[in-house]
């Protein structure tokens, strides 16, 4: 894949952009940091660039011509907001009707709409991973913990019902432990739907001495790969750790492992085991 010159490069939370922006500047690709409002800062950030509302698309596209990026990247955390009470400038205004159509069939839906108005303006959408590959997970376990024989039902249930969830737009992740669907994502993303397992009685569920249960994050199956692939980091294996879980599987060069190294040694200390299995 040829790549250009510069890019935009709107950042969410978390240190995925950073990630990105590594890659870029290792490929001496320039990067304009567009800062998403509420969940980035500039001042997290070395690289030039301006901090913009979710409801700021016609300045956005303005910015980006200007500054002659003709490819964007998305990377990191932005939340779904109540659209009720989001400022908009006029262009944003006139795509709400589409963007609540959208957002009323799921994220994925939502994600490839806006994907699709920025295409429709020239722009070329890459994603984080074509700009940098290291946080993706490679096939194979990552840390000193494997599944063994009692933990593969679990995972092949928690992986299909992942994939059935996720063919309704509904989410990426589902808990399963002895064959019990647990709990599935839905818009409360991840981190709360560990908590929610953290919370059930330990019958049903794993502890710190017998750790049982698998977490599945998986694409969907009709998603647009180029936006929010699945991602874990330190905090989904403490969060992991706390519901008792004895690992956590997601598709070998289909998610991202945020902070790789601080993951792994989470998941060595509390014995839990991270696999990035290979597609069948």
């Amino acid at each position: 894949m040829s790549l250009p010159q510069k890019i935009a490069l709107i950042a969410g939370g978390g240190t995925l952009p950073h990630e990105v922006i590594s890659g870029a500047l290792q490929r001496n690709l320039s990067v304009y940091v567009a800062a998403m409002t509420g969940f980035a800062k500039m001042s997290d950030f070395d690289s030039p660039g301006g901090e913009f509302g979710l409801g700021e698309f016609k300045r956005m596209l303005k910015v980006f011509k200007a500054e002659k990026c003709t490819h964007i990247v998305m990377a990191g955390i932005i939340e779904r907001p109540d659209f009720k009470s989001l400022k908009l400038d006029l262009r944003s205004l006139s795509l709400l009707p589409k963007v609540l159509k959208a957002a009323a069939k799921g994220d994925d839906a939502l994600l490839s709409m806006i994907v699709s108005e920025f295409e429709k303006e020239g722009f070329y959408i890459l994603a984080p991973q074509d700009i940098c590959q290291t946080p993706l997970i490679q096939a194979g376990v990552l840390g000193a913990y494997s599944p063994t024989k009692k933990h593969q039902a679990d995972i092949i249930k928690a992986r299909e019902t992942a994939l059935l969830m996720g063919a309704h737009d509904i989410g990426q992740g589902c808990v399963v432990c002895n064959g019990l669907v647990l709990a599935v994502e839905a818009q409360e993303g991840t981190d709360k739907m560990l908590e929610r397992v953290a919370c059930l009685p330990e019958n049903i569920r794993g502890n710190a001495e017998t750790r049982l249960g698998v977490l599945s994050k998986r694409l969907k199956p009709e998603q647009e790969d180029r936006v929010d692939l699945p991602t874990i980091g330190p905090r989904t294996i403490e969060l992991a750790a706390k519901a008792g879980l004895a690992g956590i599987v997601v598709e070998a060069g289909k998610a991202f492992v945020l902070d790789k190294e601080h993951v792994r040694t989470l998941a060595d200390k509390h014995k839990i085991f991270v696999l990035g299995y290979e597609k069948n």
